[in-house]
């Protein structure tokens, strides 16, 4: 005959173990993140990557800080799912919420990218087509300038009153310039 008392006594001390596993898992899921995520800031920081890429592309966001980021919160994720794992949640449940993460990764992706992706094609443009270039003078709804400089995302023009304007290159084509002759 099986005692009832034993019987918990064993869900219990199963149900402990895989609990306090799954702390554990956490725990050094959450330790090997911040090293992860540290060294690779001081990677990147000594590979100057931040001031590359703003010289060479006109890039001002802190990409360091971004990716050193980036791969914190995967590690933790990853964390998160073993410990889910030793807590004996299903595969099912797992996939659920990768998917749900993932369609919350594209939402955030796709919001980040709606201005970026049509001032580069505009600039593309803008340089193919040589709508302006730099040290022409415009005029675009009320400024005019001289144009000093074209880059990925958006034109520098000179206004007479030696004040910095930036023009979007994407509202560069939908709207009309004026070129002044030099």
């Amino acid at each position: 005959m099986v005692d009832t008392n034993q019987v918990l006594d064993i869900i219990v001390s199963g149900s402990l173990n895989r609990g306090i596993a799954a702390i554990v898992v956490l725990l050094i899921s959450f330790l090997v993140a911040r090293f992860l995520g540290n060294l690779t800031s001081k990677v990147l920081r000594e590979l100057n990557t931040n001031k590359i890429l703003k010289e060479s592309f006109g890039v001002r966001a802190p990409v360091e800080q971004i990716i050193s980021k980036g791969v914190y919160y995967i590690v933790l994720f990853i964390g998160v799912i073993l410990a889910l794992n030793q807590l004996g949640l299903s595969t099912i449940i797992l996939y659920i919420i990768l998917i749900i993460i993932g369609i919350i990764l594209v939402s955030f992706i796709v919001l980040a990218l709606k201005d970026f992706v049509p001032n580069v094609f505009a600039s593309i443009w803008i340089h193919q087509k040589k709508i302006i270039e730099v040290g022409d003078n415009i005029e675009f709804k009320d400024v005019s300038g001289k144009v000093i400089e074209i880059n990925l995302t958006e034109t520098r023009i000179e206004s007479k009153d030696k004040e910095i304007v930036l023009l979007p290159n994407s509202l560069l084509l939908r709207e009309k310039i004026k070129k002044k002759k030099k």
